[in-house]
């Protein structure tokens, strides 16, 4: 049968328009089934933490089980590959962290780009690095430190939480900019760092907040600034490191990514809701127990710091000829 070729165009116009429509429509219905967050680091964790409350949210406003899967290992590499791997319909996210914008640089060969092959949907919390010192060490200030630092040359070292970690990079950062010398001392974890740390076998550190904050506030270790870019509401008297060192900023942080070609309706719809999240006072209070500062904003703004973040660490790591471990 000859179609007339009137109807043709016309349904060959609107068979054009279908796979907008599908994507519409599978927006509109997002979730239809349960969506997993996957965390690359284990459980109990500020990442892991973050990344409850915020599935605990979505669940409840969205009326599907956001379930929070732990894939820790191989420096954020298993959880992050899983994700690429995953089919860009809005049901496999990242709760991506620092270690993603280190590791683009760290890694020469790795099986995904991430700043090609995810999308950015909303930034969650940035958490505040202390730059702290043994009480043992006669200084109570950043400029205090590297003077005493340039005067003692070889009697410092400085710990990190994990050789290529933030906190390590942060250090690194830290000597390029001030022109001091530190020996690192790497340590696998915050936890096994501050024991050496509070005995005074190590003497400066950079440390996640959270894990620190008891440890200072008793006395047992002295800090000295944070390295975010405004102050902590958990120490409002700590200064920043930038007050004295302008333009400087380290930190961690944590957000949310989806796999490359994700409906950007669905992108929408996801940073909508943790936005309205963010803004919850019983979720800032819970952020605030955690020492983090809440990001939010569009997917762009959240894009923006990946990138920003994986330019500022590439310079660090180039410059300090960091590899893997």
């Amino acid at each position: 049968m000859k179609i007339p070729r009137r109807t043709f165009l016309h349904l060959a116009a609107g068979a054009g328009t279908l796979p907008a429509i599908s994507r519409f429509a599978s927006a509109q219905s997002y979730p239809a089934r349960p969506v997993r967050i996957i965390v690359g680091f284990p459980a109990g964790g500020t990442t892991d933490i973050g990344a409850r409350l915020i599935a605990q949210w979505l669940s409840e406003r969205l009326g599907q089980q956001f379930i929070v899967e732990n894939r820790p290992g191989a420096g954020t590499h298993a959880a992050t590959e899983a994700v690429v791997k995953a089919a860009p319909d809005g049901y496999t996210l990242l709760m991506a962290t620092s270690s993603n914008a280190i590791n683009a640089t760290l890694y020469e060969r790795m099986n995904y780009n991430f700043l090609r092959d995810t999308v950015p949907v909303a930034g969650v919390i940035r958490s505040p690095l202390v730059l702290e010192v043994h009480p043992s060490v006669p200084v109570k200030t950043v400029s205090e430190l590297i003077a005493y630092a340039k005067a003692n040359l070889g009697k410092l070292n400085m710990a990190s939480f994990g050789a290529s970690t933030v906190s390590h990079l942060s250090g690194e950062l830290f000597k390029m900019t001030t022109g001091i010398e530190m020996l690192h001392v790497p340590y696998r974890g915050s936890a096994p760092m501050l024991i050496d740390l509070i005995s005074g076998q190590v003497h400066v550190a950079f440390d996640n907040l959270p894990a620190s904050i008891g440890h200072i506030k008793a006395g047992k270790l002295r800090a000295l600034a944070v390295g975010t870019a405004m102050r902590s509401e958990a120490l409002p008297d700590l200064p920043t490191i930038g007050e004295t060192l302008p333009g400087f900023e380290a930190s961690a942080w944590i957000g949310i990514t989806a796999p490359r070609n994700t409906p950007v309706e669905i992108i929408d719809r996801l940073n909508s809701e943790i936005n309205v999240a963010l803004a919850d006072t019983n979720i800032k209070a819970r952020f605030a127990e955690l020492s983090g500062m809440i990001v939010g904003g569009p997917p762009a703004d959240f894009g923006k710091l990946i990138a920003d973040e994986t330019e500022k660490w590439a310079k660090v790591i180039r410059a300090a000829n960091i590899k893997p471990e």
